[in-house]
């Protein structure tokens, strides 16, 4: 196992890819390759910056990496609200998956803080 699946973000952010792409699905075919696309981009990237900057050696890479991470979460809450205002996802599926992403937020914000940048 390596050291960035034992980190409870990654976990789940990758729980929130899994989800993601669950609800995306649904989306109509036009938008397949527009937001559903973006969204679901957006989702994976979280996981695989906290991955690769873990394998970084320096704590200041790591804590560049979490940055980039935490953007991802921002760029797919904002892609969240168009998807409910467009009615390609429920109001209640839209505040699941912004609750999940706050709390990766959070989560993100506080392993940057333990890497002392």
């Amino acid at each position: 196992m390596f050291g960035f699946e034992k980190l409870e973000v990654w976990q789940k952010a990758v729980d929130l890819a899994d989800e993601v792409y669950r609800m995306t699905r649904e989306f109509p075919d036009y938008e397949k390759f527009g937001l559903a696309n973006q969204m679901r981009r957006a989702a994976v990237s979280i996981s695989s910056n906290i991955a690769e900057g873990s394998s970084r050696e320096s704590k200041k890479d790591f804590a560049r990496f979490l940055q980039i991470a935490y953007g991802s979460v921002m760029e797919l809450v904002s892609q969240l609200h168009i998807a409910q205002r467009q009615d390609f996802i429920s109001k209640e599926d839209a505040r699941k998956l912004y609750l999940n992403c706050q709390e990766i937020a959070r989560m993100i914000s506080g392993l940057k803080r333990s890497t002392g940048t």
